[in-house]
C-alpha cells in the first residue's frame, strides 16, 4: 500500500499541486472559461434538440469531411462545444468540467483554448487526408466517413490529457491515454479514434516544441532576495533607514 502511495504522489502530486492552490484562493472563480464552456455546451444540445434550433447549430458548428475547408475551419471554434447527438450529453459537460477545469488551473485559460483548438483541428484536417488515402491505407478512411458529423470535445479533451501528463511529469497517465486511444482505434478503427490520435500526434509535437524552446533559454537564473522583497524589506533599504536614524 505505502508504495502505491509513493508512486500516486510521484505521479500526480506536481499536479495535485499546481491544481491546488489557484482553487483554495479563488474556488470557483478560478476557471471562468471552464465554466463558460460548460453554460455554452448545454446551451448548444438545448437548442439543436428543438426542431427549430437544429439547423442553425449545424450551420454553426457541424463540421463534415465533404465540407468545404474555409466552411470547416470557420466552424471549427463553436464544433467543439456541440455535443454529439448519438452520445449522452452528461459525458461531454463531465469532460469538460474535469479536464478543461484543470487546466485551466494549471496552464491559464488562453494555452488551454490554444492547445484545445490545436488538437481539436489537427482531427478535423486528419478526417480529410485520411478519406484521401482511403480505407486501404495506413490509417486511411472510408469515403462515407465524408459525410460523418464532426462535433465534440472529445479530441481537445484528450489532447489537453497528454499535455498536462506531460508538463507535470505524469508520464504513466500521459502514457495510459495514449495507448487507451490506439486500443480503442485497433478495436473500432473509426472515424473518431482516428482523429483522437491525430490530436495527441499534434499536442506530442507541441510539447516537442515547447522543450526545445527550454533547452534554448538554458537554466533560469537564481532569483536574489532583494528583487522579490518590496523595497520597505530589502537589505538596501533597512541599511539606508540605519544611516539617517543614526
Amino acid at each position: 500500500m505505502r508504495g502505491i502511495l509513493r508512486w500516486a504522489r510521484g505521479e500526480w502530486g506536481p499536479l495535485y499541486a499546481a491544481v491546488r492552490e489557484p482553487l483554495a484562493a479563488r474556488r470557483w472563480r478560478a476557471a471562468p472559461m471552464t465554466l463558460g464552456a460548460v453554460c455554452l455546451t448545454s446551451a448548444t444540445q438545448a437548442v439543436q434538440n428543438q426542431p427549430w434550433g437544429y439547423q442553425p447549430v449545424q450551420d454553426l458548428g457541424a463540421v463534415r469531411a465533404v465540407d468545404p475547408l474555409g466552411l470547416a475551419l470557420l466552424r471549427t471554434p463553436l464544433s467543439l462545444f456541440v455535443p454529439a447527438l448519438d452520445l449522452p450529453v452528461w459525458g461531454a459537460l463531465a469532460q469538460i468540467l474535469l479536464v478543461f477545469g484543470i487546466a485551466e488551473l494549471c496552464l491559464g485559460w488562453w494555452r488551454t483554448l490554444v492547445i484545445a483548438y490545436a488538437a481539436t483541428l489537427a482531427g478535423t484536417l486528419y478526417a480529410r487526408v485520411g478519406i484521401a488515402v482511403g480505407p486501404h491505407g495506413p490509417l486511411g478512411l472510408p469515403a462515407s466517413d465524408a459525410l460523418v458529423v464532426d462535433t465534440g470535445p472529445s479530441a481537445a479533451v484528450v489532447g489537453l490529457a497528454v499535455f498536462l501528463g506531460w508538463r507535470h511529469r505524469a508520464y504513466v497517465t500521459a502514457a495510459a491515454v495514449i495507448v487507451a486511444m490506439a486500443v480503442e482505434v485497433a478495436l473500432k478503427g473509426n472515424l473518431a479514434g482516428k482523429e483522437h490520435l491525430a490530436a495527441i500526434a499534434a499536442v506530442l509535437a507541441l510539447c516537442g516544441a515547447a522543450q526545445a524552446r527550454r533547452r534554448q533559454r538554458g537554466p533560469a537564473e537564481p532569483v536574489s532576495s532583494a528583487s522579490v522583497l518590496p523595497p520597505s524589506q530589502s537589505p538596501t533599504s533597512r541599511r539606508g533607514r540605519a544611516q539617517r536614524r543614526s
